[in-house]
């Protein structure tokens, strides 16, 4: 019954083009299923249509920087949810968050979302991207060190077995096979160059190119054409590049070029509205542009200024303590990761992004990242450590996008104001409930934090906990969400924002927004910041109502009220608030959750100010040391 109300919900979300679309594509399902549905063949087994047959890789116009001295030798993957990989390396079809493993039916026949039973299928997705077949090969590259082709080999011919083609849980994402082919490019380069048997290298090319080829049947389109169509364009780039086949390297092409506008605003924000889901975007891109420079090939101009912008947009985002203001879902996403774990998402794709753009928009000099080094030559590295540095300003304020990132005069404070959309297109599958929300970092601390994102595919009160209005730094109004959830991915009615002035003089800055998502009543927030340690947050109702207002800490912060005041403890960094309001109210500190990394759950604490009224005023002040 909760998969036909979701289906019900997702087809109210479509539009007739798509809905005919999807049709169509359950009859090619349908063939693909008579043919693949019982033969369970590998991937590799051989070249499933003719025409690729005399295609061929060439390992040099991947441009690997295989000389590079300083490779580390990893040989295992962080796993999402903290889970143990030497545990789980050939638990292709593990559930992680339970002791079951999800079943090997026909790709098309498996349900995957809210799977309780068995577990987050994000999870299990992770380790089928491969990222340590690319990172064996590597090894193998750097080392010679027979280990690491014994362990790549070892690896590599107990997944085909235990994974045939669209079936089980590693073929239900088309996203996903882009990602694992992108690792198989690599993987099949590396090794390519450190003449590795003729048979596996041949097992490997037919993998990828029988997985290119699905992509570009099957890529995402319509409602589902966010992020994902962004990553598969880029693996079928990759691999046409890499065999010379023209008609891929266009469709790649064209597909990114037009999406460009479709998927992000002017000004260089993404519209999923996820700092994360734009960091995302612009790898997929980068390793795209990357190709496409090596291999002569000219780069539409459209590429350049919109990096541009959106470099910039993700430096403003990020404080000098490494800290990143984040609205949206984040799971940790990324395409290619040769180190066994990139420390800094951000820093690598403004470090990649940087190298082929004008300015450097992180510092290339302290940017410890191997994929950059794997990428590009010494003699590119120190031409691009020479590039004018970005400096992000004290005030940005996005007006298209929706965002406003705020800095201290010494950069000590850094704060975060959402008034965006909820997010892209029909379903907004990324975005929160957090409308007018803020986030203030002091030193890089979390003082008032986003909650994070926690899990996708199960546990969906979980899921639903960390979207939830209430668990955000803004007002709920008599216990309502702003927007309506509908699903893990999917909203109904949704709050829309408005920026109604913003000013910036002298250094203070004055930002008036609203959102109707409790309409009738309209929630007004206006945030005066005085460039200094004082943050002002004026909450306005229409009408005289029940609401409350929250202040979300970090785990490492702790609370202490006195009188109308809070005083706010975390690590070496303290703040107070003061709350002036012509109605009576009431502070509580309450239990919260907390995620800080996708898959992991927290307890946390936060303030809540409950009253009935039509609005208060809660003056912040950040304590000197």
């Amino acid at each position: 019954m909760a998969d036909l109300i979701w289906l019900l919900r997702r087809l109210q979300a479509m539009s007739i083009p798509e809905i005919i679309w999807r049709l169509n594509r359950k009859a090619i399902h349908g063939k693909e299923r008579q043919r693949f549905g019982d033969s369970k063949s590998s991937v590799t087994s051989g070249v499933f249509e003719q025409e690729l047959s005399a295609l061929r890789i060439d390992d040099k116009r991947l441009h690997l920087n295989t000389d590079h001295p300083e490779c580390g030798l990893r040989a295992d993957i962080p796993l999402l949810g903290n889970f143990d990989y030497s545990a789980y390396k050939k638990r292709w079809h593990a559930g992680f968050q339970t002791n079951h493993a999800w079943p090997l039916k026909f790709s098309y026949s498996l349900a995957y979302r809210q799977r309780d039973d068995i577990g987050d299928a994000r999870t299990n997705w992770e380790l089928n991207r491969h990222f340590q077949f690319a990172l064996l090969a590597k090894n193998y590259a750097a080392s010679h060190d027979g280990k690491y082709l014994d362990e790549f080999a070892e690896l590599f011919e107990d997944w085909n077995e235990k994974n045939p083609f669209l079936w089980g849980i590693s073929w239900t994402s088309v996203m996903e096979i882009a990602i694992r082919c992108s690792n198989w490019c690599y993987s099949y380069c590396f090794l390519k160059a450190a003449d590795a048997p003729s048979e596996l290298l041949d097992r490997l090319q037919t993998g990828i190119l029988n997985m290119t080829d699905y992509i570009t049947k099957h890529y995402s389109r319509y409602s589902s054409a966010n992020n994902h169509l962004i990553v598969e364009a880029y693996a079928i780039g990759q691999t046409g590049i890499l065999c010379d086949c023209q008609p891929w390297v266009r469709l790649a092409v064209d597909i990114l070029t037009r999406e460009l506008s479709l998927q992000n605003y002017s000004d260089g924000v993404n519209k999923e509205l996820s700092l994360h889901y734009q960091s995302f975007y612009m790898e997929s891109m980068g390793l795209m542009m990357r190709l496409l420079i090596k291999n002569g090939y000219a780069v539409p101009d459209s590429w350049r200024s919109m990096l541009e912008k959106m470099c910039a947009y993700v430096a403003d985002c990020m404080g000098e303590y490494s800290e990143s203001i984040v609205f949206g879902d984040d799971d940790e996403g990324k395409i290619l990761d040769l180190q066994g774990g990139i420390e800094n998402h951000y820093q690598y794709t403004l470090g990649l992004l940087s190298i082929m753009l004008d300015k450097q928009y992180t510092d290339l000099n302290r940017l410890n990242c191997e994929n950059i080094s794997l990428l590009f030559s010494e003699e590119e590295l120190k031409a691009a450590r020479k590039k004018p540095r970005y400096q992000p300003p004290l005030c940005a304020c996005y007006q298209e996008g929706g965002n406003t990132i705020l800095r201290s005069k010494d950069r000590r404070i850094l704060i975060g104001i959402d008034h965006a959309a909820l997010g892209f297109g029909r379903i907004a599958a990324h975005g929160h409930a957090d409308a007018l929300s803020f986030q203030m970092f002091v030193e890089g601390q979390p003082i008032f934090a986003d909650p994070g994102t926690y899990l996708y595919h199960c546990d969906l009160t979980g899921r639903n906990a960390f979207r939830k209005t209430e668990n955000h730094n803004t007002v709920t109004v008599e216990g309502r969400d702003q927007s309506e959830m509908l699903g893990a991915f999917l909203w109904g009615k949704r709050a829309e924002c408005k920026l109604i002035s913003f000013e910036n003089t002298n250094g203070k800055t004055t930002l008036v927004a609203e959102h109707d998502g409790y309409r009738p009543i309209i929630h007004r927030r206006t945030f005066e910041f005085d460039g200094d340690r004082e943050l002002c947050v004026t909450d306005e109702l229409s009408a005289v109502c029940g609401y409350t207002l929250t202040f979300m800490l970090s785990p490492d912060a702790a609370a202490k009220i006195e009188n109308n005041t809070v005083l706010i403890f975390a690590g070496v960094c303290s703040c107070q608030i003061e709350f002036q309001s012509k109605d009576d109210f009431e502070i509580r500190v309450r239990d919260a959750v907390f995620s800080r990394r996708y898959g992991v759950r927290e307890s946390t604490k936060a303030v809540g100010v409950r009253s009935h009224g039509d609005g208060i005023v809660s003056k912040i002040t950040v304590w000197e040391r």
